[in-house]
């Protein structure tokens, strides 16, 4: 039986959700999922906003007079919830995700940028699969709202969730995932992790690794390698562990799909540092298409394509500005482009052509870049 899973190897436009890529939303509620996470609710707009579970939005807030953007994953189902959901964790230091529980009200606006994302798929009530997902802190986000989706739209489709956190008090979404599992006995198993677990803890504690790994497969249902997949969501040192202990039980690269949220500018800058040690060391003429009109920017080979844009005023869409979200990804019609950070393309992406601005450098005075 042939699968439609996330289709990253698939580029192509994101559906329009209106005539502007950027939408004014009002906060309906906010909810205190935990002590350090809460959950973001906005009324739908009367041309409702199409979205897929596992994309995410991009929140605009101006925060010491500088307009900032950040990418949060949707935790509604678009099958299920009639608001958009968004979830945000405390991060030390991090601008937006405490400026948020901070400073947002219910009743006030909020502009957002449309719907984007590919860790998503095509839903069909005669599709009968196993989703095997590992979550780690707020990677549940975009894993509930799949979650809901199958649970309510695959009937004879089930979801073992793997989900690790610093203590009980950490766990986002605890008790609605308990709610769902008792609501949909049998096709949703719930599994938590806790690296600080309490005395009278019945669950698995520390780290996972190959004989914990082992001992979960035990418990979950062998559906067989063709109906099931795995999907990652979390710190990128979890991700890595869990594709290598994947890898090591023999699981295809194909069947496992990740969600990388942004780690910071430290990487960023050490590969944009390396990027100018190269060669080449000359500023760069760039065309851009966009909306209907055309720019020519000079690209400076210590500055991204986005980050010139962008200074001279040019409003082109961007989002994590770390090469991992996709949001300001465009096609090279001519030219070479050097990407620090590959991560969000699909190798047919590139083979296509599809550049990042955000990580994107010109190597060539030729580059046209068509974004869509």
């Amino acid at each position: 039986m042939a699968f439609n899973f996330f289709k990253k190897s698939e580029p192509k436009k994101e559906e329009a959700t209106s005539n502007s890529r950027y939408i004014d939303l009002k906060v309906k509620r906010i909810v205190q999922e935990t002590k350090d996470a809460i959950s973001i609710w906005f009324e739908q707009p009367t041309t409702k906003i199409k979205y897929k579970s596992g994309q995410f939005l991009t929140l605009i807030a101006t925060i010491n007079g500088k307009e900032t953007r950040r990418a949060y994953s949707l935790c509604s189902s678009p099958f299920t919830d009639d608001d958009l959901g968004v979830a945000v964790k405390r991060v030390d230091k991090g601008l937006m995700s405490n400026w948020l529980p901070d400073n947002l009200k219910e009743g006030q606006t909020i502009k957002i940028m449309e719907p984007m994302g590919v860790f998503t798929t095509e839903y069909a009530t005669t599709n009968k699969r196993h989703l095997v997902m590992f979550a780690g802190g707020s990677g549940i986000t975009p894993m509930i709202s799949i979650i809901k989706s199958l649970l309510t739209q695959e009937p004879e489709s089930m979801v073992s969730l793997v989900y690790a956190n610093r203590d009980i008090e950490s766990i986002i979404f605890k008790d609605q995932l308990a709610a769902l599992e008792t609501s949909y006995q049998g096709r949703l198993h719930l599994i938590h992790i806790l690296d600080n677990a309490p005395m009278n803890w019945q669950g698995y504690s520390g780290l996972l690794n190959h004989d914990m790994l082992t001992k979960l497969f035990e418990r979950m249902p062998d559906w067989g390698i063709d109906k099931t997949t795995y999907l990652m969501c979390g710190p990128e040192g979890m991700m890595k562990n869990v594709e290598s202990l994947l890898a090591a039980r023999n699981i295809p690269k194909e069947k496992m799909f990740k969600e990388s949220f942004v780690q910071g500018t430290i990487d960023k800058e050490q590969k944009q540092t390396a990027a100018v040690s190269t060669d080449e060391k000359k500023s760069r003429e760039v065309t851009i298409r966009y909306d209907g009109q055309e720019y020519k920017i000079n690209v400076a080979p210590d500055k991204t394509i986005l980050e010139t844009a962008l200074d001279q005023g040019i409003d082109l869409p961007y989002s994590c500005q770390s090469g991992l979200c996709t949001a300001c990804r465009g096609k090279a019609l001519s030219g070479e482009v050097k990407l620090d950070e590959e991560e969000g393309l699909s190798q047919s992406e590139r083979a296509e052509g599809y550049v990042l601005t955000c990580v994107g450098h010109p190597l060539t005075d030729d580059v046209v870049i068509e974004i869509g």
